[in-house]
């Protein structure tokens, strides 16, 4: 059977946990890596009304953007709602894990989904952009060795560059040792100076999977002591960051294109912070979440209109006094995620022959109703 963690370790290459912005309470919530998964079920939220759902349909294992647990629990009283639902969870065994900041930052994430649902053309990262930290391996290898070697190091994680994999390089050449008494050599004799053809295979991979590259190389590796080197790879790595921007294909006044944001978020309002309603725009920048304080960012890309949910009332001011508009369609716009999760997963599913079940969740946690 597949383990949630098999799963997850497939998911944290898409968005990895060293994603997530600090503090931000990402990964595993409640439940066992180790457990074993017939049924996921992705969902925006994690609220009772979903718990019930899951336990209905026999989930194994809740797969939420947004995080169960934002703060501690001081105590496990079960006449608090919350409470009472994380204890509905354990009793059926249902794991939940959380990918949040790090799914809003990885590339083809949240906000990407987003910059595609209003097919915004040329877009790049509106925040600071951040960039993953590479390692290089080199590693010297009995020839007869070198292919089990490589693919084991590919397997773990290594020799993806952009949208390239099992990216390698080898060089061949003479290795030179000799054995000392208290030594256990695969290859010659104690205290006899030995030449053995080796490869170097050479391989670039996240500072994040550093251990975990070089305890594979230790376990696939015939020598008693392998030999490598290891360096800090510069300005190579993947680029990620918060939000996008991009332009509309055409641009159209703020009414038309407030409009054109309440259809394509299937939302039935919207709150609209501008000047002038007649103002035209094409350039975009769009924030899933609470994002009302990086209008500035936005100002900075030269934005024209700035979409994202829960605008502050004073944010509101600031932003019309600096020339920009911004649009608020809610934070539940999020939901987008889970069409775009269930495919993922569904996608990895054939993939690796895991045989599970990936269903997203029917309710609806968008909290607020306008009368």
């Amino acid at each position: 059977m597949t383990s949630v963690s098999e799963i997850v370790a497939r998911f944290e290459q898409f968005a990895p946990q060293s994603w997530a912005e600090e503090g931000d309470p990402v990964g595993l919530q409640i439940g066992s890596m180790q457990q074993s998964v017939h049924k996921l079920m992705v969902t925006l939220d994690v609220r009772p009304e979903v718990v019930t759902e899951a336990v209905k349909n026999n989930v194994d294992f809740i797969f939420a953007h947004h995080p169960a647990l934002f703060r501690p629990i001081k105590k496990f009283d079960l006449t608090n709602p919350q409470n009472k639902m994380y204890a509905e969870l354990i009793k059926h065994n249902i794991t939940v894990y959380a990918a949040h900041t790090n799914l809003d930052n990885a590339n083809g994430g949240m906000n990407d989904w987003l910059a595609s649902l209003l097919d915004l053309q040329d877009t790049e990262i509106l925040l600071s952009q951040h960039e993953d930290s590479l390692f290089k391996l080199a590693v010297f290898v009995p020839k007869k060795s070198a292919e089990t070697v490589r693919n084991a190091l590919t397997d773990a994680g290594a020799g993806t560059i952009g949208e390239y994999q099992d990216c390698s390089y080898t060089i061949s050449g003479t290795g030179r040792f000799t054995p000392q008494a208290a030594s256990n050599p695969t290859i010659g004799n104690l205290l006899e100076p030995t030449e053995v053809a080796e490869d170097k295979i050479e391989v670039v991979f996240p500072k994040r999977i550093c251990s975990k590259i070089l305890k594979v190389m230790r376990v696939v590796h015939p020598y008693e002591e392998p030999v490598f080197d290891l360096f800090a790879v510069q300005g190579n790595g993947t680029k990620y960051g918060m939000g996008r921007i991009g332009d509309l294909k055409s641009s159209m006044t703020i009414s038309a294109f407030a409009e054109y944001c309440k259809t394509k978020f299937d939302v039935l309002h919207l709150r609209v912070v501008t000047a002038d309603t007649t103002q035209k725009v094409k350039r975009v920048a769009i924030l899933g979440g609470s994002g009302g304080q990086f209008y500035t960012d936005a100002l900075r890309k030269k934005a024209d209109v700035y979409i994202t949910g829960d605008i502050s009332y004073h944010t509101g001011h600031d932003i019309i006094v600096s020339g920009l508009t911004a649009i608020d369609p809610g934070h539940h716009i999020e939901q987008i995620c889970k069409p775009h999760l269930q495919n993922l997963f569904a996608q990895w599913n054939n993939e690796y022959g895991w045989q599970i079940k990936v269903v997203q969740s029917a309710i609806n946690t968008d909290p607020f109703m306008f009368i």
